[in-house]
């Protein structure tokens, strides 16, 4: 199974779907939208618009998704089996206040 990954480096979704992919011990792609213009471009190009985390698993893309919703998708398409792994995360939570301070001092710039 190939996944790539389009997330934010700190991101309560994007935390969410690591942490779903880590429960299974899938091998992914962190593709870091933030940091790099062509990386945001390509994700709003394969999933037809422009909010994250967007998830590609063998050519599908689970666009504006949480690791809950990762997981759902993962589960019914009988690529993963359930297990009782706990997670380090919530999976299914926007950014907490931490994570967007930690954000605000790192401006990003694309010019």
């Amino acid at each position: 199974m190939i996944i790539k990954a389009y997330l934010k480096p700190h991101c309560g979704w994007s935390n969410g779907v690591r942490a779903i992919l880590r429960k299974h011990g899938l091998a992914f792609e962190d593709i870091d939208i933030i940091n790099n213009r062509e990386n945001y471009a390509e994700m709003v190009r394969k999933s037809g618009q422009p909010l994250s985390p967007c998830v590609e698993v063998d050519g599908i893309m689970l666009a504006d998704v949480s690791g809950e919703e990762v997981e759902n998708y993962l589960l019914s398409n009988d690529l993963v089996k359930p297990n009782d792994t706990a997670v380090d995360t919530p999976t299914n939570a926007g950014c907490s206040d931490e994570e967007h301070a930690r954000m605000e001092t790192k401006p990003v710039r694309f010019f």
